[in-house]
């Protein structure tokens, strides 16, 4: 039976055919719906959203090395977060299978950049799976468990925007599901990484990637289709569909796993006149192939930015380089992204506009008050870093003796995710900055899912809240106000008198999301508009 999927739903099926009993992951577009799904359609799953990248991954390793299949998901950006844990998975290997999704934006749709996630297999030294469409991103999923498995080892599978949101057809599995059963034994030289473990597990480390080079030989999905022999094409992932589309005569190589099939690549050279590598981003292939002596044309003619539509690969073997392929149409003018109508976000951004004051910005819908009308943001980083970036720029000043008026500015899911350290630096070192923290209740930009300050857990159960204003204190900060943001006069007096203050202050900014508050209430939850006023 075939069901009309997008990747991220088929990863979700793929998880469930493959027996996955825990799954964990942050937010972050385009990989949060694979969570979602999983709640929805298989809630035998123990699914959950952690506080970051990095708890999922921890997660997800312990779940695994206890002998459960486990998935962890997240966005490119959020392997930066989880970089810690995934280097020392790499020596320790796991249990039962361990899959990361880690979901790449090229052309940055929704992100601060487009980073190319198959460096962070290199680097690590794990095998990475990349799909070119919904059937491939389901089976892809299961094979990677088995991979996962056979090589002991964290199995990264790298989607990319299209396949995670374009819908094509997919054959679904019927399965049988055990109750499952721990498998644990202890074995402290192989999952404690203190110098005396960690040092034989890098050789170990070594061994299991060229054994994993030699598996990408054979490996299915690195497929070749001769056409001409003129040129010969070797790409990856959904890029392969452009490619045939813009280049239909070619021969073509598709690269589905890393590391890469080194003596399959050599044989396809040999067979063509003249080989290119068409990749997305980062010359991955294109180097590694250099590097063996194989002779290959790659970013010389294809852009190392943005996604490689059919007309810019057609573009790229013009002569020209600028002429527009037939047929082809400009996309209409993108309509530049707003606060919603009655977002709590705007008040705050119209006073710090109206204060001139300095805003050190971060990761959520409240980015856009960088853009017109309210242009009232200086910086954003990563997630967390405007209170850092805070701190910096009141060193700075206290240093230079010149007085300043700024402010960090940060949403409440962004604040428990990777805020709180920046918090209590600037507390333990007693540096006088003033944050906002724009409390909407809600994970409002990745699609209103719950987190730590909703109240309620991804299944709409009932939970431990956990309060902000407490939470601060706790830090050890003694000036902490909470306000309206739809009480703008005292908004701004509140924001003047804090900025002024010359200690560390807290502004927690009540709001919640205009959007959001309908789906809270829809998943089962009983919050009340805001708690002022």
């Amino acid at each position: 039976m075939k069901e009309l999927l997008s990747g991220n739903e088929a990863i979700a099926r793929g998880a469930y055919e493959a027996g996955v009993w825990v799954a964990s992951g942050y937010p972050g577009t385009p990989s949060s719906e694979i969570i979602e799904n999983l709640i929805d359609k298989f809630p035998e799953i123990d699914s959950e959203w952690s506080t970051n990248e990095k708890v999922a991954m921890e997660v997800a390793l312990g779940s695994s090395i206890a002998g459960l299949k486990s998935l962890v998901t997240m966005k490119h950006v959020g392997l930066n977060v989880a970089a810690d844990p995934l280097m020392t998975a790499a020596y320790t290997g796991i249990n039962a299978g361990l899959v990361a999704v880690v979901a790449d934006d090229p052309g940055m749709h929704s992100s601060q950049n487009e980073q190319d996630t198959r460096n962070y297999a290199k680097f690590a030294k794990v095998p990475l799976f990349e799909p070119s469409d919904s059937q491939e991103a389901k089976d892809m999923v299961k094979k990677a468990f088995e991979v996962s498995a056979k090589f002991d080892t964290l199995v990264i599978l790298r989607p990319v925007t299209r396949v995670s949101h374009t819908k094509s057809p997919v054959e679904i599995s019927a399965v049988k599901r055990k109750k499952p059963a721990m498998d644990y034994k202890r074995n402290i030289a192989k999952y404690v990484m203190v110098p005396a473990n960690a040092i034989p597990r890098h050789g170990v480390l070594l061994e299991k990637y060229d054994a994993l080079r030699k598996y990408s030989e054979i490996f299915h999905s690195n497929s070749i289709e001769y056409n001409s022999r003129e040129i010969g094409i070797i790409t990856h992932g959904l890029i392969y569909h452009y490619v045939k589309d813009a280049l239909p005569d070619a021969s073509v190589m598709k690269i589905s796993m890393y590391p890469l099939p080194i003596g399959k690549i050599r044989e396809f050279a040999a067979s063509v006149n003249k080989l290119y590598v068409i990749e997305e981003l980062d010359p991955v292939i294109e180097e590694e192939i250099r590097a063996n002596g194989i002779k290959v044309t790659g970013k010389e003619i294809i852009p190392s930015t943005g996604e490689l539509f059919v007309h810019i690969i057609k573009n790229a073997f013009n002569k020209t380089g600028h002429e527009m392929p037939a047929g082809w149409v400009p996309a209409a003018a993108a309509r530049p992204p707003v606060l919603c109508k009655g977002c709590g976000h705007i008040p705050v951004f119209e006073v710090l506009s109206e204060l001139k004051a300095i805003v050190l910005g971060d990761i959520g819908c409240y980015t856009l008050g960088a853009l017109p009308p309210y242009l009232a943001m200086d910086t954003t980083i990563c997630m967390g870093a405007s209170i850092g970036n805070e701190s910096g720029f009141k060193k700075a000043a206290r240093l230079a003796g010149q007085p300043i008026v700024s402010a960090a500015v940060i949403g409440d899911s962004t604040f428990y995710h990777s805020g709180m350290t920046g918090l209590i630096n600037a507390v333990y070192n007693s540096t006088p900055i003033t944050l906002i923290i724009l409390d909407n209740h809600i994970t409002a930009m990745t699609g209103h899912q719950p987190n730590i300050g909703t109240g309620m857990d991804l299944r709409a159960r009932m939970t431990e809240k956990i309060d902000l204003e407490t939470l601060v204190k706790g830090m050890g900060v003694k000036r902490v106000k909470r306000v309206s943001a739809y009480k703008k006069e005292e908004l701004r007096e509140t924001i003047a008198e804090e900025t002024a203050s010359g200690e560390v202050s807290v502004i927690i900014v009540d709001e919640i999301c205009v959007i959001g508050e309908a789906r809270i209430r829809k998943m089962g939850g009983a919050i009340a508009r805001g708690t002022v006023g």
